[in-house]
């Protein structure tokens, strides 16, 4: 890989993000526009929490946006529920199938043992773990096969199936995977790349080695790091308006981070814990581009946290987008409590 290294600012960095991640300016609607807005898929482990992403990206999105037959559910990066483009499975399956002898045995045979129990038919996973004695949390190993899909609709134990085995050649995806990571979060390191992927370092460096020529190094304030040759006249470019307001659901791909990379998106450490709790994150305030503050739901009640006084426009604007949320359920109007 090449040595020379472009300075990058935050302000770069963070209009890059948000720009690739249409969080400026939301997508038309459609199966397109809903790829794109899943390119390093949604998280959804808190239940909806994909739609919410969907919507602060997509336009006209509505309580069962998620639910169009261009997505699907699975259990991908670190096992945790996400929400994909059905095209894309294989990459953020296969993806992420371990390097190590002992860790494809185990996924194989999850699997194995999955579809010689289910055959075309379907079962909350807790119902096949007990049908095959086993604890029902390790049947997610089986996902990295790319043969087990799921719908979790939040209230109950997800539902899987089986699927077809994808002709994708697991390390075809991976660097594939690498380059949809490299894209959404970029800068980044192999190291970033394997905590999110929730793969083994080796893996990680050795993705990032067979890129080669197609990372640029690069030097952000938080460290050196790399990008995607192809996205370099992107974080060059001159930043456009960002959005007057997002609300960005509980692990959310634009904060979904670790580290240092943290820093960068807030560097005031004070703040850092409030996003990043121990637990469960609240969401996240985007105004104007810049984090500011956290919210949480409780039914259709929104109590927002700012960490600054916020001009009356930027105040409406924010009721505006809470006003839209498609939450399930009743009309009942959305209520928000500063």
């Amino acid at each position: 890989m090449p040595t020379a290294r472009l300075d990058l600012t935050r302000g770069q960095i963070l209009a890059f993000r948000r720009q690739v991640g249409a969080l400026d300016a939301r997508l038309p609607q459609g199966a397109r526009s809903l790829r794109q807005a899943a390119w390093a898929g949604l998280q959804d482990s808190m239940p909806r929490a994909a739609l919410l992403s969907i919507h602060a990206r997509v336009e006209r999105t509505d309580a069962s946006t998620w639910e169009h037959a261009s997505l699907v559910q699975l259990w991908g990066p670190r096992y945790s529920a996400y929400v994909v483009a059905a095209r894309d499975l294989a990459i953020f399956t296969l993806g992420r199938l371990p390097d190590d002898a002992k860790g494809r045995r185990r996924a194989e045979d999850a699997a194995s043992r999955l579809r010689a129990l289910l055959g075309d038919g379907r079962m909350t996973y807790g119902e096949a773990g007990r049908a095959l004695r086993v604890g029902h949390n390790s049947l997610r190993y089986g996902a990295t096969t790319g043969t087990i899909l799921m719908r979790w609709d939040g209230a109950r134990q997800p539902t899987i199936w089986i699927a077809p085995r994808s002709e994708v050649e697991p390390g075809t995806a991976r660097l594939e995977l690498a380059r949809r990571h490299l894209h959404v979060f970029g800068p980044s390191t192999p190291e970033s790349f394997a905590r999110w992927a929730g793969l083994a370092g080796r893996g990680a460096v050795a993705a990032f080695q067979a890129l080669g020529k197609a990372l640029v190094p690069v030097r952000t304030p938080v460290g050196d790091s790399w990008i995607l040759a192809s996205d370099e006249p992107r974080l060059r470019a001159a930043a456009g308006p960002a959005a007057p307001a997002r609300l960005l659901p509980s692990g959310d791909t634009y904060f979904l981070l670790q580290g240092r990379e943290r820093a960068l998106l807030v560097p005031d450490a004070r703040r850092r814990s409030a996003l990043w709790t121990p637990r469960v994150w609240p969401g996240a305030l985007l105004v104007d581009g810049e984090i500011a503050g956290v919210w949480r739901r409780d039914q259709r009640t929104l109590t927002i946290e700012t960490w600054s006084r916020l001009a009356r426009a930027a105040r409406e604007a924010v009721e505006a987008e809470a006003a839209a949320l498609p939450l399930p359920g009743n009309a009942e109007p959305v209520a928000v409590r500063w």
